[in-house]
């Protein structure tokens, strides 16, 4: 499954994880302004904003699994199976597979509320990019400086909801996620207290006790409460580099390790990457499962009137630094 947070300091930040049992061989992938968009029931964007994300390029098309567009509105994709349906073309909306959904947003819009605009006419319809790749269950998160929405095409049609976390993980559907912090509102990050009994001498006898009860397994719900704790009480200084590090490690809470997740068959769900976008930087950083590094790429640092995808393939191999001279 997969974990998305935003994250604010004296900029802006969005990002996730992404968990599965294997990998597409996903790239990081700029689309420049000038890179024919043909929608199959949408027309054809011949000219747009640019945008950098994570995506599988197939058939010279980049599947985006997230990315940021260069006016700093960004959305992510997720697993959200047995929830998500998609429904027959309708003559009144604008129809679109569950993978245009993204390129579709992010070609045309500049914020969320432009999003929202475009989000309230579309209908995301029963489309798969070809027999070789049926469209996956998603739901959506989207954000930019202002905050972010979650988006979920279910069987009465498609919800869009104001997300005030500013995170999303998977099942159940983000209403139900949102209402079960509900039962989580008296942890705290400050020292737990004796709200038992005033006839019962009770200390804390370790730090951190003020979270008892935070969930810490990998199912997705228990993901959701974990991630918005950890990034609603998390510090950082304003330096990119203070920022970027503190988004990794919220991330970081929910990391899923191989071995404790079993698909059955020998395979392992992990997180083979972890991204972060500076929305208004249009830096894409990323962290792949055996390289802990941080890796970055700009928008900004390739043609962006060009009509080709540019593409990078991720760093994936261990690097280690040896602080010692080496014979």
């Amino acid at each position: 499954m997969c974990t998305a947070v935003t994250y604010h300091t004296k900029e802006h930040y969005f990002g996730r994880n992404f968990d599965l049992e294997y990998s597409y061989h996903e790239t990081v992938v700029i689309t420049p302004r000038n890179y024919p968009f043909c929608f199959r029931h949408a027309g054809k964007e011949t000219r747009h904003y640019a945008m950098i994300g994570m995506a599988y390029m197939s058939e010279g098309y980049p599947l985006y699994y997230d990315a940021v567009n260069e006016k700093g509105l960004a959305m992510a994709g997720l697993n959200f199976p047995d929830n998500a349906v998609y429904h027959a073309i309708d003559p009144q909306k604008t129809n679109l597979g569950s993978f245009e959904l993204i390129p579709y947003l992010l070609s045309r819009c500049a914020n969320l509320r432009e999003a929202r605009k475009e989000l309230e006419q579309i209908n995301v319809a029963a489309v798969d990019f070809s027999e070789a790749l049926p469209a996956s269950p998603l739901h959506w998160i989207l954000a930019d400086a202002t905050g972010s929405l979650t988006v979920e095409s279910v069987a009465d049609g498609l919800k869009i909801y104001d997300n005030p976390v500013g995170v999303l993980t998977n099942n159940p559907t983000f209403d139900i996620q949102l209402f079960q912090l509900n039962h989580y509102m008296s942890l705290s990050a400050e020292p737990a207290e004796n709200n038992l009994s005033p006839v019962l001498d009770l200390k804390p006898y370790s730090r951190g006790m003020g979270a008892l009860g935070l969930p810490g397994d990998l199912s997705s719900a228990s993901r959701f409460v974990k991630a918005a704790f950890t990034k609603l009480h998390a510090l950082s200084g304003d330096t990119e580099e203070e920022s970027v590090s503190q988004f990794f490690h919220i991330l970081g809470s929910v990391w899923q390790q191989r071995g404790c997740v079993h698909m059955g068959g020998g395979k392992y769900e992990i997180t083979i990457y972890t991204s972060c976008c500076n929305l208004e930087r249009g830096i894409y950083y990323y962290r792949t499962y055996e390289n802990s590094r941080t890796t970055a790429l700009s928008l900004w640092k390739e043609d962006l009137e060009s009509a080709s995808c540019i593409s990078y393939e991720l760093r994936t191999a261990p690097e280690i630094f040896w602080q010692q001279e080496q014979a």
